[in-house]
């Protein structure tokens, strides 16, 4: 099994180079995870106190839970990954992501390179870096059409946390990286070069 991390800031374009490869690939080829749902469950805590947690640092994610279920593939396992609702910051109770363990597996996320112990897991490490301004305009616009959030709580949690954690973590661990894909998906070339490295590979285990 070949494990790829992507990583990179928020709006760098992490999924659209995933899905990029995923395409070229088949989807049936490959097993895709978010680190996104990832995020640890706080059900003890009030809406209010939930929307005041630093979403951005490493520490809010489940590494452990993360490491279990990339092992677990590479064993041949089935695993199910929990899902994350960005309108309530908690977990689905019932819901699920099925994981396959196919000879593929593509995660992406912010900190894929952050942590110690997921970096440790991956095969090939990839940082998608792309323009600041690009990458805080692709956000507000996620997060107002997609997580249904107002205009000044992005600009507030941008400079609160978004771009202090940035630069403390996930800038720093594009030293980790194997290969770095300047402006996520619209680089054609580097999506290419990812593809044939992961498209090598499966030649290899077929022979």
């Amino acid at each position: 099994m070949l494990i790829i991390g992507i990583a990179g800031g928020t709006g760098s374009g992490k999924t659209s180079v995933a899905r990029s490869v995923i395409d070229r690939l088949g989807a049936d080829k490959v097993t895709f995870i978010s680190q996104d749902n990832y995020y640890k469950d706080h059900p003890h805590l009030t809406m209010a106190e939930r929307e005041k947690i630093n979403y951005d640092h490493p520490l809010v994610f489940d590494n452990e839970l993360l490491v279990e279920h990339l092992r677990q593939l590479k064993d041949g396992q089935i695993a199910y990954a929990p899902m994350y609702d960005f309108t309530t910051h908690s977990r689905f109770a019932e819901k699920t992501v099925k994981l396959m363990p196919c000879n593929i597996v593509i995660i992406e996320g912010l900190h894929v390179l952050s942590d110690e112990n997921v970096r440790a897991m991956l095969d090939i490490k990839v940082f998608v870096d792309t323009d600041p301004d690009v990458r805080i305009l692709r956000r507000v616009l996620r997060d107002i059409e997609e997580r249904g959030r107002s205009i000044h709580s992005i600009h507030d949690q941008y400079l609160k946390t978004v771009k202090p954690m940035h630069e403390a973590f996930i800038e720093p661990s594009k030293k980790y990286a194997d290969l770095i894909i300047p402006e996520g998906g619209q680089n054609e070339v580097g999506i290419q070069l990812l593809s044939i490295l992961t498209e090598k590979y499966l030649q290899a285990t077929r022979n």
